[in-house]
């Protein structure tokens, strides 16, 4: 089968490809890019005055599959995926069962394989139940298929435990990605503490339980010289913190998501829980920090934890309310909207936060169109601005701050090995 892309802007930061160009995708692979491509036979996809661009990689979300399917599951998770311009996604291994052994990762696999809509990367837990006691069996979770290893959703309050996981990790050579969090200092707070939990009585999360125990692990990964990759950053001390440990040589990087780069606390105002995560939403002086982080290329990844939750699990009172939100439908438009249009990155700059960085850290060979390569590729009108309807979700969830948004980034195609899983904004 033979598929041609015609006349799109295509960027790929990997390739120092950006321009008005075609690509001609063969049997599901990348096999010529360039100018005035013709085919006599096959499917040609118009792309003028759009730009066409790798499909974007998540190195964090939430499936909720096995144990939570009310929430999400595998074929609904990659079709909400699938039309935010997504190709490939790593989930977390919050799941019941925990996704700490062979058996878990091999059946999200096969799942995925059945039913999924996009590529789907299991990430097994650092330790056994996510308890923080013993380390899970890292190698065969590696074996299994497992892309990455974390407790996210709990940390690793055990700093011998961490020290351990990382060196198990050089051995198997796979990446530790760490939730940030000292349960202590959280201490049962429910948003970030400041003026707003003030204002509306709530007990507050300091910064301090996030940043003390990115400090903690940056000085573990520095100590035993292997990478760790820090999740969720969300304060200006968590990125300062990164910063300084880049510039000594620390083989440390980390993710933030949009809801960092675009609300604050205020958000929560009004007993929002739809704007209730972990870590919670910040300051405007952090999430001026987290863009200049984003600029500066502290932090090197955009994921979305899109984190589905049940209707009932949102619409009760704020202490008792679930914390997250969906994130895929809404993570490219946000990053447009917010950090491209106002020049704070280029659409080359994004795609590497987006696409090449993810797919570094998970060692995954995605992420990028060169030729020879899988043709995962998201064509988007970078321009076109839509409002936001949560109702239009392919997530079983709703669970979004950002009902009623006016946006820019229409995806307009979403193919995973050459085939449209998205076509003229259509999941087919």
């Amino acid at each position: 089968m033979r598929v041609l892309i015609k006349g799109g802007h295509v960027v790929d930061p990997k390739t120092n490809t950006n321009g008005v160009m075609d690509i001609l995708i063969e049997d599901g692979i990348i096999t010529e890019i360039g100018q005035d491509i013709e085919i006599t036979n096959g499917d040609i996809i118009y792309a003028e005055g759009k730009m066409v661009l790798p499909g974007l990689v998540d190195a964090h979300c939430h499936l909720r599959d096995p144990g939570f399917e009310y929430k999400e599951d595998i074929e609904t998770g990659t079709m909400s995926a699938a039309m935010g311009g997504f190709t490939s996604i790593a989930c977390m291994p919050n799941t019941d069962p925990v996704c700490d052994n062979e058996a878990i990762v091999k059946y999200i696999i096969n799942k995925a394989k059945q039913d999924g809509f996009v590529n789907v990367y299991p990430i097994g837990a650092i330790s056994k139940g996510q308890k923080g006691e013993e380390l899970s069996e890292i190698g065969e979770l590696k074996f299994a298929g497992a892309v990455a290893i974390s407790d996210d959703g709990r940390p690793v309050k055990s700093s011998s435990l961490m020290k351990r996981a990382l060196e198990y990790s050089a051995m198997f050579d796979i990446a530790v990605i760490s939730h940030c969090e000292d349960l202590d200092i959280a201490d049962g707070g429910v948003m970030n503490e400041g003026y707003w939990s003030t204002v509306m009585g709530l007990k507050g999360i300091p910064s301090a339980a996030e940043e003390i125990m990115v400090a903690r692990d940056i000085i573990l990964s520095e100590y035993t010289k292997v990478p760790i990759h820090i999740a969720h950053v969300s304060t200006e001390l968590s990125v300062d913190l990164i910063r300084n440990a880049k510039k000594r040589g620390v083989k440390v990087t980390c993710e933030t998501c949009p809801h960092y780069f675009v609300l604050t606390d205020e958000a929560c105002s009004g007993f929002n829980t739809l704007a209730k995560v972990n870590p919670p939403l910040r300051t405007k002086r952090d999430v001026e920090a987290v863009i200049e982080g984003l600029k500066d290329g502290t932090i090197d990844i955009i994921a979305t934890d899109h984190a589905p939750h049940h209707n009932d699990e949102k619409n009760v009172e704020f202490n008792l309310a679930a914390n997250g939100m969906v994130g895929f439908e809404t993570a490219l438009p946000l990053a447009i909207t917010y950090l491209v249009k106002p020049g704070h990155l280029t659409i080359g700059q994004l795609v590497e936060k987006m696409c090449v960085n993810p797919s570094k850290l998970l060692g995954i060979n995605k992420g990028t169109l060169e030729i020879g390569r899988s043709a995962d590729i998201t064509i988007v009108d970078i321009n076109e601005e839509f409002v936001v309807d949560i109702n239009n979700f392919k997530s079983k969830s709703k669970n979004s701050p950002f009902n009623g948004f006016k946006l820019s980034g229409s995806v307009y195609y979403t193919l995973v090995d050459g085939n449209a899983i998205v076509r003229e904004k259509v999941l087919l």
